[in-house]
């Protein structure tokens, strides 16, 4: 018989460090918790002081560290945005009834997007809950379904802020290797049945980030499968869904048989309406999940700016031709950096999907090859071009470098001859 996931817990448990591999812990002083000394330094931050340090020596720094989209919100999104500021009706907190909106229209565009879910429709009242942006909503989430101690199933690499939530909320991290000859999808038939049976809930994320690795239908089958067999509520991080190249659909785990009976999906304005600062998105499936994020949310947010919330209501409202388009000005930018890279030397693969080239730091960075961090620290340093370092992607992603879409082809074109001098350079 298939079993619930276990959403709630009284097992006792000492705060866990979680297996992070990134950049030694900032320093908090004696005021930190036990969790906030377990979290990893802010890949992100280190590279934005790097940049500061490499603009104050007179670089011209093109910064692909960040995956913040560059491309234009929706006007239709603006020009709600705009009229809400005028509406004195907006001003004030928002609490669950006045988010209602938004959750039905991402019901409405799941519904449209991918079908109901096999066994019933979404229902926005209990499949459905609006998100500070998706990050807030995992890191929120693994609060309401996991007690410290508990374990979770972690892909590695995977997007620092995850390694920083499962600290703060106390967790084991068991990684999950994502390796490029499985197409980076976690390899669930090898997970120990120990580790899969202690743990509270399995982390995937596809599109993924880093990696630009795709999930397909019977992918997400198994890992439904495997979260019935073993109890454990399977999360998915979908902010990436409209970034498939050509005709393809990245795939809703929502939409496959028994999936709402075991999986909540995190969904984000950023990536696929480039409303990144706008920090606002949506999760739907499993009610008892949505019930507890809710409440912890209850604590600590009253919901995002009801002007920000329509915005994201026009946006959900766009025909998909217009995110097709999107995906196309990303898969046009890929296609010219990994053809620039080539030219001088450092050969990729382009991926299907995704804002991001994962991409094994070459042999020619001699001992930079191996440290992740100190070839980012070089490279901007020396040429102005701002890369991810990988080791803040877990210890699968040291010797890795993220180079992040968010430039026009030029720009980067321009960042692969300078990525090239620096990998020719005497000494």
């Amino acid at each position: 018989m298939a079993s619930e996931p276990r959403i709630t817990s009284a097992r006792p448990g000492g705060v866990a460090s979680a297996r992070t591999g990134g950049v030694a812990s900032a320093r908090t002083g004696g005021v930190a918790s036990a969790r906030t000394r377990a979290m990893p330094e802010s890949v992100f931050a280190h590279m934005d002081a790097a940049k500061a340090a490499a603009r104050a020596d007179g670089r011209d720094v093109i910064d692909l560290s960040i995956g913040s989209s560059d491309l234009p919100p929706p006007p239709e999104a603006l020009a709600a945005l705009r009229d809400a500021t005028a509406d004195p009706t907006t001003y004030g907190y928002c609490l669950a009834s006045g988010s209602r909106p938004l959750r039905e229209a991402a019901v409405r565009w799941h519904r449209e997007r991918f079908g109901d879910p096999p066994g019933g429709a979404l229902d926005p009242d209990a499949h459905a809950l609006q998100l500070i942006g998706s990050q807030e909503g995992l890191a929120h989430l693994l609060w309401a379904v996991a007690d410290p101690g508990d374990a979770i199933l972690l892909p590695d690499p995977a997007y620092p802020s995850y390694f920083g939530a499962v600290a703060v909320a106390g967790l084991e991290a068991i990684p999950l290797p994502l390796r490029e000859a499985h197409g980076f999808l976690p390899d669930l038939d090898a997970v120990a049945p120990g580790d899969a049976d202690r743990a509270r809930a399995l982390v995937l994320n596809y599109p993924n980030n880093p990696t630009a690795g795709v999930a397909d239908e019977a992918f997400f089958d198994r890992a439904v499968a495997f979260c019935h067999r073993h109890g454990l509520l399977l999360i998915h991080d979908f902010p990436y869904v409209d970034t498939v190249d050509g005709e393809a659909c990245a795939p809703s785990v929502l939409a496959r048989p028994g999936a709402l009976e075991v999986a909540i999906e995190l969904y984000s304005a950023s990536k696929s309406f480039h409303m990144g600062g706008f920090r606002i998105g949506w999760a739907l499936g499993h009610p008892g999940a949505i019930a507890a994020l809710a409440r912890v949310k209850s604590a600590v947010d009253f919901n995002a700016y009801l002007g920000i919330q329509r915005a994201a209501v026009a946006a959900l409202a766009r025909p998909r031709s217009a995110a097709r388009r999107d995906a196309l000005v990303f898969a046009a930018r890929r296609a010219a950096l990994v053809a620039a890279l080539a030219e001088v030397g450092w050969a990729l693969t382009a991926p299907p999907a995704g804002m991001y080239l994962w991409a094994r730091i070459p042999a020619s960075a001699g001992a930079l090859a191996a440290d992740s961090l100190a070839f980012c620290d070089a490279l901007v340093r020396d040429t102005g071009v701002a890369l991810a370092p990988g080791r803040g992607f877990g210890p699968h992603g040291e010797g890795h470098v993220r180079f992040a879409l968010v430039r026009d082809a030029e720009a980067l074109r321009d960042a692969a001859r300078r990525v090239g001098a620096f990998l020719t350079k005497p000494g």
